[in-house]
């Protein structure tokens, strides 16, 4: 199994095995004994795996990802191990990136937006359909649901496994500006609004009257401090997680959007696994994503008020002018992904879109 490593990687690791030398009590040698101990697990298991993800190592996702492998270890008998990166391990390209890799079968577990996943599985991008989903919950339901079968058949298609509860919550999406309110959909013309690397995103944007600009997760910080955008869109636990109310002053409740992480594997090696070892990850899988989805959901409902203590400034939006601008934006995407996508969708969504 080849193990990616970045020039950052192989820094940290020398820089570590220096330190080493000198230090060989406390902490260090804690930390070191539990890598080797880690080291020792991975040697010593049948199946090793890399598992990828985009959010910081505090975040829930990356906590109950750690957790369920964890268990998979335990209830294998340490016939599983997977390593979990935060922030994609750092690789160059961030999402677009791994989502290679893990069709390549270079990493063998990665969770990734659907409007990303767009690029190589096109009606994911059905996901991201703009006031399509009320709250996170109503979205749960329709991933779980026959909208979400029939993605996992399309991603079937592309040499993906997904799982059928399998989508890690992410949460609805809010647009932070840096210098001024969105209150109404003028005000969005001509703002630099910086989005992932999905043809939706930008798309909705720009029928919006925006200029998007594609920056991946990890740099949205820098390309707003740096003038690179004048907003971005997401939901509140990513800019907590981020730290990005350190360089934008508001807050406009448009819940635009739902989003969330849906997990994944390399189908090949998927289908080369014993059906007992499948089996207990699907349960662990279906554990971790209701976890998370309860953390990401408390976060977020919390986040408004502590946001406010931190300075960010908050307005509601009234979403049916930004819902009427779309009109046009709705009916080429229902052409795009197709009857049989958008009708499992407004059945989900309980609304007509287009």
């Amino acid at each position: 199994m080849r193990k990616t490593f970045t020039r950052r990687s192989l820094l940290a690791g020398a820089a570590a095995g220096s330190a080493s030398l000198f230090i060989r009590t406390g902490a260090a040698a804690q930390g070191r004994a539990s890598l080797d101990e880690s080291a020792t697990q991975r040697s010593r298991a049948e199946f090793a795996f890399t598992q990828y993800h985009n959010q910081t190592a505090d975040s829930s996702l990356h906590k109950r990802l750690t957790e369920m492998w964890t268990a998979v270890r335990t209830e294998t008998g340490g016939r599983v191990d997977a390593q979990v990166f935060p922030l994609n391990n750092n690789v160059a390209g961030s999402d677009p990136t791994a989502l290679k890799m893990l069709i390549s079968g270079e990493i063998q577990f990665f969770t990734l937006m659907g409007g990303v996943l767009g690029a190589a599985v096109p009606v994911a991008e059905i996901q991201q359909v703009p006031f399509a989903f009320r709250t996170a919950p109503h979205a749960h339901q329709a991933v779980d649901g026959a909208l979400g079968a029939y993605i996992l058949e399309e991603m079937a298609a592309k040499g993906i496994h997904g799982f059928p509860v399998g989508a890690f919550d992410n949460g609805m999406r809010q647009i932070t500006p840096v210098s001024k309110p969105i209150v109404v959909p003028a005000d969005l013309k001509g703002m630099r609004m910086r989005v992932p690397a999905g043809a939706m995103f930008d798309d909705m944007f720009r029928t919006l009257g925006c200029e998007p600009v594609t920056i991946n997760s990890i740099d949205i910080y820098a390309g707003l401090k740096s003038g690179k955008a004048d907003a971005q869109e997401n939901p509140l636990a990513l800019v907590d997680g981020f730290k990005l109310y350190e360089v934008v002053k508001y807050v406009s409740m448009t819940n635009h959007m739902w989003s969330g992480f849906n997990q994944m594997a390399h189908l090949p090696t998927w289908q080369r696994l014993p059906a007992d070892i499948r089996q207990v990850i699907d349960q662990n899988v279906t554990k971790a994503v209701r976890l998370q989805r309860a953390d990401q959901e408390a976060a977020n409902g919390r986040l408004r008020a502590e946001l406010t203590k931190r300075g960010l400034i908050f307005n509601d939006v009234d979403q049916a002018p930004f819902r009427k601008q779309l009109s046009g934006f709705y009916k080429t995407w229902k052409e795009r992904l197709g009857t049989k996508a958008w009708t499992l969708l407004e059945t989900a969504a309980g609304t007509t879109l287009a």
